[in-house]
């Protein structure tokens, strides 16, 4: 089932809608049209207590205000780029600076701050919200024109799936992802310590003191990055992971070892960016006026490896022209 509503109405005034996605168990997912933002995720507990398991705010309004990707869509470019640069058929391209000295997420007006249009159907079994952008030539500096196709699907299994499609008129770099913060105590939960995590990967991409990729891709083995069992996840996180394997596979799985929740995320991608808010903070307080602390939540945000364009051994985000981009990420809660 599938419902609409207003959400909020932008400074031009431009009305947004949010979809809400139910199964028949009564759990849901609740998406805008502005930068394709997840505001809801409603799943059980082990007893069958319902929570919201993904931050973010009661009104577009504080939307518009925060800085901090609370559940976008984003592109054109996942992570970092160290100093916005990068060369693409001889020609140095910069892009705009908007972490420091780098480019990251898209850039100041990255794909979570735009409004998408959207188009959703009802299915026996799953629902589909599908969201639609054009990004010109030129865009932060990124040349071609893009278009991008972005499906959300919600199905009877509590399985949240994204399916992004784009494709150039121009070769350019495409690396989209979602930036949702997950607490599977709910968003009220208080810190993430007593959730445990696994990721798949050997090997992570060190960084610098920018988080920038030094180009090397050190063993996990005998340090805080080896998750490749279930671990506490007490330390600070902000850090790609080169995962194993290859095509739609399990990468990683958390649990909220009070309430029982899970997550498991499957993807076709290369890389996940653990992040568990060291960031986080700020005069802009949450849904029900929570208050947004460090270490409140944890992204998995599966993608290309940051800063590829500028290093050889790293996986390609090249797109060329006329080519489709294709990639799929799902989040299957369980309990």
């Amino acid at each position: 089932m599938v419902s609409r509503k207003v959400f909020g109405t932008m400074p031009d005034g431009r009305d947004i809608f949010a979809y809400t996605l139910t199964n028949s168990k009564g759990a849901s997912v609740k998406i805008m049209e502005y930068g394709g933002i997840i505001i809801d995720i409603y799943v059980p507990d082990r007893d069958g207590n319902f929570a919201d398991v993904t931050c973010g705010y009661d009104t577009l309004e504080d939307y518009l205000a925060a800085d901090q990707n609370q559940g976008a869509l984003i592109g054109r470019y996942g992570n970092r780029i160290g100093k916005g640069k990068f060369t693409l058929n001889g020609e140095e391209i910069q892009l705009n600076l908007n972490d420091g000295n780098n480019h990251l997420h898209g850039g100041p007006t990255g794909f979570g701050t735009r409004v998408w249009e959207s188009e959703v159907e009802e299915h026996d079994g799953y629902d589909t919200l599908t969201l639609k952008l054009t990004s010109p030539d030129g865009d932060e500096n990124y040349p071609g024109k893009l278009d991008v196709t972005v499906v959300y699907t919600f199905d009877e299994d509590n399985t949240l799936s994204i399916d992004y499609t784009a494709v150039s008129d121009k070769d350019t770099l495409c690396n989209l992802t979602n930036h949702a913060y997950f607490n599977l105590a709910g968003f009220n939960g208080g810190d993430i310590c007593n959730h445990k995590i696994r990721i798949d990967a050997d090997r992570y991409t060190e960084t610098d003191s920018e988080l920038i990729p030094t180009g090397n891709l050190p063993s996990v083995e005998g340090t805080k990055f080896d998750l490749r069992e279930f671990t506490m996840l007490t330390e600070y996180y902000d850090d790609n992971f080169c995962l194993n394997g290859e095509g739609m596979r399990l990468i990683a799985e958390a649990v909220d070892t009070v309430s029982g929740r899970g997550m498991q995320v499957y993807t076709d991608l290369p890389g996940v960016q653990l992040y568990t808010g060291g960031f986080m903070g700020g005069d802009i307080l949450y849904k029900r006026g929570v208050k947004s602390e460090p270490h409140h939540a944890f992204c998995l945000e599966t993608q290309c490896w940051p800063d590829s364009p500028n290093h050889e051994n790293f996986t390609n985000t090249v797109l060329r022209a006329g080519e489709i981009y294709h990639t799929t990420t799902k989040y299957h809660f369980f309990s």
